[in-house]
């Protein structure tokens, strides 16, 4: 699948630091590999979304929305069952819109808190009246636009601090130079997502080769039987904590029917799924 990257094949213009996109699709995708040169709220109208990230994921409809920090990620786009089309408005913004932000405002820095590279929140009545501003302000000419979706940035950005704190804001300019932290948590934060090795891969901005090794160094196993063992594990925990049938939670775990998940969790534990369900809840 080939990777887009936004917002430059929006027809937008790269040199300006906050633009809006009005963006319809009667098509659906699934697990587009994406790079968003730019920081993206995207607020989702019609249909439903997913993104994977190296730190985080979200599965939404559209009575939310997502701040998305620029990097890679994998995109899925669902058609709405009422009107079978996507819609999201998406609100582009840069680093520089962002230290400037913080510049003119001297928020403090937070401390000892976990940056993530998407945030999910909840429409409310601010949010949706916001939307359609911004709508209005795009069908304006560019240079009115411009200094208007200066004072939008700031007013969506102080409202969700007052509603939601401050630390997202943080996150967008949060980079950690640890490459091998990063990698680790890029993983660990993935270990019960069904990517693929491909997808991974592209999340940790590696090819396929560099990704495997890499793994290999940090993991000491192949990716293939380390994210096993992990859904294994996974599964043995819903099986004890959470009284799931074995043929409830195959699917979830990765398996495309149980035979294969019974086999598999066999030859790890030494016994059956309902074996050892049995045995832990004797």
């Amino acid at each position: 699948m080939k990777t887009i990257t936004l917002p430059d094949e929006l027809y937008q213009d790269s040199s300006i630091a906050i633009e809006v996109y009005d963006y319809e699709s009667t098509q659906e995708i699934s697990k587009q590999q994406v790079v968003l040169t730019k920081n993206t709220f995207s607020f989702l109208q019609e249909g439903n979304k997913e993104v994977f990230f190296d730190n985080s994921s979200f599965a939404i409809d559209n009575h939310q929305f997502l701040l998305m920090k620029s990097g890679h990620c994998l995109m899925t786009e669902k058609l709405s069952n009422v009107k079978n089309y996507y819609r999201s408005v998406l609100f582009f913004f840069s680093n520089e819109s962002v230290l400037k932000f913080i510049r003119k405002y001297d928020f403090d820095t937070p401390k000892s808190l976990e940056y993530h590279s998407t945030y999910s929140f909840s429409y409310d009545g601010f949010i949706s009246r916001f939307v359609e501003s911004i709508l209005d302000v795009s069908k304006l000419p560019k240079d009115t636009q411009k200094n208007i979706l200066e004072v939008k940035f700031e007013e969506i950005m102080l409202y969700l601090i007052q509603v939601k704190g401050i630390a997202f804001l943080y996150a967008l300019l949060h980079d950690t130079d640890n490459e091998s932290q990063k990698f680790i948590q890029t993983i660990e934060s993935n270990r019960l997502n069904k990517l693929t090795i491909k997808e991974l891969s592209f999340l940790s901005n590696m090819s396929v080769s560099t990704f495997k090794r890499e793994f290999e160094k940090h993991f000491d196993s192949s990716p293939s039987k380390w994210f096993q063992d992990q859904r294994l594990e996974h599964s043995a925990f819903l099986l004890k904590n959470k009284s799931n049938r074995p043929s409830d939670i195959f699917e979830e775990i990765g398996y495309e029917n149980l035979s294969n998940f019974i086999h598999a969790f066999k030859v790890k534990f030494g016994i059956t799924p309902k074996q050892y369900q049995s045995k832990m809840n004797f």
